[in-house]
């Protein structure tokens, strides 16, 4: 981990610094769900390609880190920010140039998705996941319907120092970033169901030490 990555990671804490006034998130809260989210493809997804009719110009790549991949027949072709369908139409286009009527259907694996939709935890961490310091950091795709019970399965846990009900999410909402407290210990340690809440796509987490 860099230290302008450990710089911005301290700074984010102390702005966001747990205790400062926030409301609690509960189930009860009417958050803006998105009803249809569609997944958008981001730096590092596995794009399988496939082209009827075609199986020599069907391939897989890898979305580099421009966002860009390349593909038999074109070069350097954007594909990061686009769902799987308007890709698959953009290729539609380059490829008509080589293959009369071409139907492309693309097909995502090894998801990482667009930062904008990823959801991404900071502070006391199972397994150390950031490199070894005070605190860690995580990034996962966002799941359709997920919770916070779903998001702490694929953690796999708190660190040892964690204090999970002064855990916090924060959240752009009408363009406004919020933050809101979250009960994680409530949650896992007493099988509060009250406290899964919902998670958005762009959260941040934010798991903060406990007091000794």
């Amino acid at each position: 981990m860099g230290f302008f990555y450990k710089f911005r990671l301290a700074y984010l804490f102390i702005l966001l610094a747990p205790g400062c006034g926030y409301n609690q998130l509960s189930q009860d809260d009417v958050v803006a769900v998105p009803s249809d989210y569609t997944y958008i493809i981001g730096p590092g997804d596995s794009v399988n390609i496939f082209v009827w009719g075609n199986p020599d110009i069907s391939t897989t790549a890898t979305v580099r880190p421009d966002g860009k991949i390349t593909i038999p027949l074109a070069e350097d072709l954007p594909a990061s920010g686009k769902t799987p369908s308007q890709l698959a139409r953009e290729m539609e286009k380059k490829l008509a140039k080589y293959v009369r009527d071409p139907q492309v259907v693309i097909m995502v694996g090894g998801f990482q998705g667009v930062y904008s939709q990823q959801v991404r935890i900071v502070g006391q961490l199972s397994g150390g996941g950031g490199g070894g310091g005070r605190f860690s950091a995580k990034a996962f795709p966002y799941k359709k319907d997920m919770t916070l019970l779903d998001l702490m399965i694929q953690l796999g846990g708190l660190g040892q120092y964690s204090d999970g009900n002064r855990a916090s999410i924060v959240r752009n909402v009408n363009g406004e970033l919020q933050q809101f407290g979250i009960r994680i210990d409530s949650l896992i340690d007493d099988a509060d169901l009250s406290a899964n809440v919902l998670i958005l796509p762009g959260d941040i987490v934010i798991i903060p030490e406990a007091f000794f």
